[in-house]
């Protein structure tokens, strides 16, 4: 073997494991070299390589692939500014792209990147295109005597696409379409499209709207072929199956859910047993009796991934006769269910969990409005059971705290909306203890499931299972987050032998004395990992689980179909699903979750423009929530809608952010903006386009 080859072998192992050092002996080992000529080489060689800068001596005789020589796959994300980030799972880091190295390359594309120094930082070329991610996209139709262009909504897109005018189909200027990328031809500025639907107007709601679910991949209706199967699907002998079921139907049992819910996927049952100890069964609809495995349905529930929540509307993964009729736990009805029944006494300690399938009967349909009355001492028939579950609750949330669980209390804003669809006004949704007596049994059910399913027990191999995992915090995240909260007069404070949880919960608690909560709050979240779907398990660091999963909705969300179907399969010794399989569905319903959380906020800016824009020249008292290189973001007190100033709108100075301050400040003034600081702004434009809010600052 000449050296060059020998040397390309070695840098095929090296490359293979980025992250791994490697001496001679595991490098001969890899190569299965046992000659001690050769063994001498590959010494000579990875000194001869180190000392050509492509790998590097980490300890004596330890060498790794230098990253500068590395091509990674992964994804490209590009910001405002034009250039983008390279993400790949297998990187700490993200990598910049310059806007001159994307080569054509559209945000969400594959992509091959070469990573390269340049003045001293590491920077990325994309060196090949691997898979146009995104096919679609939704934007505005402009047409000429001559030419025909497309601009997307998508600001990330920062060009405008060629349409043919043989591929209009029928669409005219001015109209919302969507669009399916064609091509990208080299040396070609824009690439080539073909309208495949026309959506309609902009500006009228329901077009906007619709828009925004098919910009994040999400269907407007259901096509002929799921309502073909659906017609398939029949009521059940609800007595015939109580044969192969335990039957509750004898016992209370009622659900608590929002006034507005139509499909209600949970309820509880309640049943003293002692002085001491209660029955508590956590009955959830069962979806797989109905959706059958690589049905129809069930391959459109799994593209969809989970129900997707508009501020006006519900965009359902399953059709409306499963959803909100034969799923639905609604009362006076007999249901079919997969239950989770728990043995607990007042204090919550578990004496005892069944898992199976279960038929009930609701006997009340309670608000969280109408349960939180109850909990206050209105009486009812069901006042003496709400109250105990409750007590109960309140005691597995204390003991979830005390063991490390964020405790981040979300104050979300919802509009009032008139006959029309318009928004006319805001209120704040706030969660109660009727809404955390249902969060706790809900964590009591997924979790224990996760146990059952994940937890070793002796002589038994562990089942291939869907985790809902989340990540410890990321240091650099978390140094970030406490420069944040130092600016605005929070100080982080490790405690010691304790998570840094119980640190942000303080802050937290703080923050809600000062009123300042909504603002604190989503910086937290923001410095805390994502949480994913996985079918590696290594606990949820959010809620201090070390078993967790998602059980507990599956007429709204996938995962907790596939759940359902797994704890199945289990406690009837079956087995199915390679762990490649799960892990590439993991992926694909992290992702829709991702893009269903991305459409419901785009519907809430649209609707906060809409609101606002109604409102031009009007003066409002607000808070700046965030501060960028280009501008301050308010968050108005009286509605919470969130606009910019820009920073050149500001005619008293030349304003700048201050990184390592987190302050924005004038050249000349050194008058400051922070954090948290209370000022006055007018609203000035409201663009539905871009759903963006421009306010100017009243000094």
């Amino acid at each position: 073997m000449k050296d060059r080859e020998l040397s390309e072998r070695i840098l095929a192992i090296t490359r293979t494991h980025p992250e791994h050092t490697y001496n001679y002996k595991q490098i001969a080992a890899v190569l299965a070299v046992k000659d001690p000529f050769v063994r001498k080489r590959i010494v000579t060689l990875l000194a001869q390589l180190a000392k050509n800068g492509i790998l590097e001596e980490h300890s004596r005789g330890k060498y790794q692939i230098k990253t500068a020589n590395l091509e990674h796959e992964g994804h490209i994300q590009i910001v405002s500014k034009g250039g983008g980030y390279f993400i790949s799972p297998k990187l700490e880091k993200d990598i910049y792209i310059h806007p001159t190295n994307l080569k054509n390359a559209l945000n969400g594309d594959k992509v091959l990147v070469k990573s390269t120094n340049y003045k001293g930082k590491e920077e990325g070329r994309i060196v090949k295109i691997l898979e146009r991610v995104k096919k679609e996209y939704i934007g505005v139709l402009e047409v000429s005597q001559n030419f025909c262009f497309f601009i997307p909504d998508d600001r990330a897109v920062k060009t405008h696409f060629f349409i043919e005018k043989k591929h209009l189909n029928g669409a005219k200027n001015g109209q919302k379409v969507k669009v399916k990328f064609l091509s990208w031809p080299k040396n070609v500025k824009s690439p080539q499209g073909a309208v495949i639907e026309v959506i309609g107007n902009p500006g009228e709601l329901n077009v906007e709207m619709n828009s925004i679910l098919s910009e994040f991949g999400f269907p407007m209706k259901f096509l002929s072929p799921v309502l073909k199967d659906l017609e398939s699907v029949e009521m059940p002998d609800y007595n015939k199956e109580a044969l192969k079921r335990k039957d509750f139907r004898g016992t209370t049992t009622f659900t608590i859910d929002p006034a507005d819910a139509k499909d209600f996927d949970d309820a509880l049952s309640f049943k003293k047993i002692d002085e001491e100890l209660f029955e508590v069964g956590v009955h959830i609809a069962d979806v797989g009796h109905f959706v059958k495995e690589k049905s129809v349905i069930d391959n459109e529930a799994f593209q969809r991934g989970n129900s997707v929540y508009l501020v006006d509307r519900v965009i359902p993964m399953l059709p409306e006769k499963l959803s909100n009729e034969l799923c639905s736990l609604r009362p006076k009805e007999d249901k079919l269910t997969f239950s989770v029944v728990f043995k607990i006494n007042i204090n919550g300690e578990i004496k005892d969990t069944w898992f199976g399938k279960t038929v009930i009967h609701s006997n009340q349909r309670f608000t969280y409005e109408q349960a939180q009355e109850l909990i206050e001492g209105k009486k009812h028939d069901f006042s003496n059971e709400v109250t105990i579950l409750n007590t109960i609750a309140k005691t597995v949330r204390k003991k979830r705290l005390n063991n490390g669980a964020l405790n981040i209390e979300s104050s979300e804003v919802r509009f009032q909306l008139n006959d029309e669809g318009f928004p006319v006004g805001t209120f704040i949704k706030v969660s109660k203890e009727a809404h955390q007596l249902i969060e706790e049994f809900m964590l009591l059910a997924n979790q224990h499931v996760a146990m059952r399913m994940g937890k070793p027990q002796k002589n038994k191999l562990i089942a291939p299972f869907i985790y809902r995992i989340h990540d410890d915090p990321n240091e650099e995240k978390l140094n970030d987050l406490k420069i944040y909260l130092s600016a605005m007069g929070y100080e982080l404070i490790r405690v010691k032998n304790k998570p840094i949880s119980f640190s942000l919960n303080e802050v937290m608690k703080k923050a809600k004395e000062k009123k300042e909560l909504h603002l604190i709050a989503p910086m937290v979240i923001r410095s805390m990992s994502k949480a994913v779907y996985s079918s590696d398990n290594i606990g949820h660091y959010g809620l201090a689980f070390q078993y967790y999963t998602h059980f507990t909705s599956p007429i709204r969300r996938y995962a907790d179909l596939i759940v359902h179907r797994k704890l199945y399969n289990a406690l009837d010794n079956k087995q199915a699903h390679s762990k490649e399989q799960l892990e590439h569905t993991c992926n694909h319903i992290s992702k829709m979750e991702k893009q269903a959380v991305d459409a419901e906020r785009a519907s809430i800016k649209y609707m906060q423009v809409l609101f606002l824009g109604e409102k031009i020249g009007e003066q409002f008292s607000g808070v700046i929530s965030g501060l960028t290189d280009w501008g301050i973001y308010v968050e108005l007190d009286e509605n919470k809608c969130e606009g910019m100033i820009p920073l050149n709108s500001i005619k008293d100075d030349q304003y700048y952010y201050d990184n390592e301050l987190k302050l924005i400040m004038g050249h000349n003034t050194r008058k400051s903006f922070k954090l948290g600081q209370e000022i006055k702004v007018i609203v000035k434009k409201a663009d539905l386009h871009k759903r963006q809010i421009d306010f100017k600052l009243i000094n």
